[in-house]
Formats: C-alpha cells, structure tokens, sequence
C-alpha cells in the first residue's frame, strides 16, 4: 500500500463554518500547485490521480512525474496546503503512489503546448 504523507497540520478548524466543497473545487485549488522544475500545475500536468471529500476530510492520491523527483517532498506540502485552504475543508491527506508510473500521456493538451510537446 502506498505510503500516506504525515500531516504537519492539523487542518483548518474554521471548515465547519462553510459548506463541504465540491470536487471542482478541489481540483481548481490543486491548479494553484506549480511544479517547480517544469512550471506547469500539477493537476495539467495528470499528477492528480484521484480526490475525494467526506466529512470535510479530503483523501488525495497523486503521483511525481519520477521516483526521485526532488521537488517531490514541496509539491505534496503545497498540495495539501492548497487543500486545507479551501473552504469546507477540515484536513486533507495525501497518498504518493508510483502505480501507475505517470507517463506524458497523462498531460493535458495546455501542458503539452507549454512544455512545447506536439
């Protein structure tokens, strides 16, 4: 089973004054997160495997683009960041998985004109 990244926050108290997001909402959060060696977010970059909210709680299971990508460790904490900022949202958790292995097919067409891939 893929590890679970330890949270060093203990989310935002203040969600229960705002309704549960959307999933929309989640997603348009994650786009704020740049990957910091190829400057893309990383939603259009197909890092983004799944995210799911229930009980204010957000369960997110992502990929990096390598096993040894060295931005790794400040993409997942500006990921889980960005979720706990959204309104609604009490904690969020992220899981790192390498299965499947991302591909550049996983990009979406903006990130490829971006990174100049035809």
């Amino acid at each position: 089973m893929p590890p679970i990244i330890p949270t060093e926050s203990a989310g935002n108290p203040e969600a229960v004054n705002h309704p549960e997001p959307k999933e929309e909402q989640l997603i348009e959060a994650l786009k704020q997160v740049i990957d910091p060696e190829l400057m893309v977010n990383i939603v259009d970059l197909g890092l983004v495997y799944t995210v799911q909210i229930e009980d204010r709680q957000v369960q997110m299971e992502m990929t990096l683009t390598s096993p040894t990508c060295p931005a790794g460790p400040q993409i997942i904490h500006q990921s889980k960041m960005a979720l706990e900022q959204v309104p609604g949202v009490a904690k969020a958790n992220i899981r790192l998985t390498m299965s499947p292995p991302w591909t550049p097919a996983r990009m979406t067409d903006d990130a490829r004109d971006m990174l100049g891939i035809f």
